[in-house]
C-alpha cells in the first residue's frame, strides 16, 4: 500500500479532517459504490495550509490566482490541498487525470454522512486547469 512521506504527512495534517480522510482513501484503495475494486493510488502532498508569505509568493509566481488571505489554502484548517501523482512527472498529464479519477472515486467511497455539507472541487475540471488542486466547498441549503 502506498504511504505518505513525513513531508507529505505534515502538509496533510494542516488540512481539514475530511481532506485528510480523502487522501487516506486514495492511498488505500477499496471498493466503489458499484462494487468495483478501486486501486490504491500513490500521491505526494505538495501544499496544505499556506501562510501569508507563501501565499503571496504563489500569487506572484502565477501558481495561485488569489492573494492572502483569499485562498482556501489560507484557512485553518486548510480547505484545499495540492497533491501530485507519485512518482511525479509534470509533463505526464494522463497521470494527473488518473489521479483525479482516483480522488473522485475515493470521495464517493466516504460515507455520505461524513461528507454532509461539503462538495469536492478539482482544479482539473476547471477551464484554467490546476491538476494538483482539490478543495472543499461548503454547500448552502436553499
Amino acid at each position: 500500500m502506498p504511504y505518505l512521506s513525513n513531508s507529505s504527512r505534515n502538509k496533510l495534517y494542516t488540512c481539514h479532517t475530511l481532506l485528510q480522510r480523502l487522501v487516506n482513501e486514495v492511498l488505500k484503495g477499496g471498493v466503489t459504490a458499484e462494487g468495483v475494486e478501486r486501486k490504491a493510488f500513490d500521491v505526494s502532498v505538495i501544499a496544505g495550509f499556506r501562510g501569508e508569505t507563501a501565499q503571496n509568493a504563489a500569487f506572484t509566481s502565477g501558481k495561485s490566482k488569489l492573494q492572502w488571505p483569499r485562498s482556501k489554502h489560507n484557512k485553518r484548517p486548510a480547505m484545499a490541498l495540492d497533491i501530485v501523482p507519485y512518482p511525479l512527472d509534470w509533463q505526464d498529464i494522463r497521470s494527473f487525470q488518473n489521479m483525479g479519477v482516483a480522488v473522485k472515486e475515493a470521495w464517493a467511497a466516504i460515507p455520505a454522512a461524513e461528507r454532509t455539507g461539503y462538495a469536492l472541487a478539482w482544479g482539473g475540471d476547471w477551464t484554467m486547469r490546476d491538476y494538483p488542486h482539490f478543495e472543499l466547498q461548503k454547500l448552502t441549503v436553499a
